[in-house]
């Protein structure tokens, strides 16, 4: 696993870096290095743990392209970071110090850089901390102690085996195809993607809306969902993104052991057509209002339903 790691000025992008080396045995690759004998270093030895220091778009861009590569970003807070400057530069003032932090963090490229990283650390100032150093350091162990073990990715089946870090498994991987698919959707009411699969194969997709040929919904051609109405949902006509994808699946197509994927539980009306269709399991991730009817209706039928929850990507953590 290769550890990218980037951050505004004084935030304690180095401290990361060394914790990372002294503490976890990674071994710190020279970010001042030719970009191409980089990749071709950490290629040749990726099964090695490295960090890097990532200091500009280029080196983002030959990294990247590597499974095994993570980016974390680090900002602290301005105080913290201006005391931090200040211990370095203690004759200037506070102004041209805010000048330096500036320059640094405030143009296009370094602000690009950091938007692209996988986790984002954000590190509050302790004002009861003596050493601020050591404050950062405390800090970052605590995250970094925890989220190795996530980034390693050991594979659930076969715990000695290891993933790509940040790989998805299969859930994330079908459940983002069908928050994908959501993105097509032309309903005034809400946006929802399905994604039915066999096998892990994608059978078919789909997303709510009118039908084909008539005034999508949000331009007007569903007067129910326009008028801001709730109720009359006999009125809608919208199909919903189940229907869509069991539509184009059909029966034939759907078969044996096949798992329907919907960011949105599906309602009672869909429930019956999930039924009557052949699908064995519906995995959703949000919660509506007609969760206990649908519920009844799925088990009742032998259909296995779970809840799925995704992580917040890119990753956010607060110390």
């Amino acid at each position: 696993m290769l550890i990218a790691v980037s951050g505004t000025k004084c935030s304690g992008v180095e401290i990361l870096i060394n914790l990372l080396s002294e503490n976890y045995n990674f071994e710190e690759v020279d970010h001042n290095d030719n970009p191409v004998n980089i990749l071709n270093y950490i290629t040749k030895y990726y099964e090695k743990d490295m960090v890097i220091y990532l200091d500009s778009l280029d080196l983002f861009y030959t990294l990247e392209k590597r499974p095994f590569f993570v980016h974390i970003s680090i900002d602290s807070s301005v105080s913290l970071r201006l005391k931090r400057l200040s211990l370095e530069h203690p004759d200037r003032n506070p102004i041209d110090l805010i000048k330096t932090l500036d320059t640094h963090d405030f143009n296009s490229k370094a602000i690009e850089l950091r938007e692209k990283s996988n986790f984002k650390y954000k590190i509050l100032e302790d004002t009861n901390a003596g050493d601020l150093n050591e404050m950062i350091r405390s800090k970052l162990s605590m995250i970094i102690n925890s989220q190795l073990d996530i980034l390693r990715n050991k594979k659930k089946d076969n715990p000695e085996e290891i993933n790509a870090p940040l790989r998805p498994d299969w859930d994330t991987y079908f459940m983002k195809l069908a928050t994908l698919a959501a993105s097509r959707s032309n309903c005034m009411k809400r946006r929802v993607g399905c994604v039915i699969v066999r096998d892990n194969r994608v059978i078919a997709t789909g997303y709510n809306g009118t039908p084909r040929h008539l005034t999508n919904c949000f331009n007007g051609g569903c007067s129910r969902c326009n008028d801001g109405e709730s109720r009359n949902l006999h009125t809608c006509l919208c199909l919903h993104a189940e229907e869509n994808a069991l539509l184009e699946a059909g029966r034939d197509r759907v078969g044996s052991n096949a798992i329907l994927y919907c960011d949105t539980c599906p309602c009672l009306t869909c429930s019956v057509k999930i039924v009557q269709t052949g699908i064995t399991e519906v995995v959703y991730s949000q919660s509506y209002s007609m969760d206990e009817g649908s519920f009844k209706v799925l088990r009742d039928a032998n259909v296995v339903v779970r809840q799925f929850s995704f992580i917040q990507e890119p990753r956010i953590v607060i110390v």
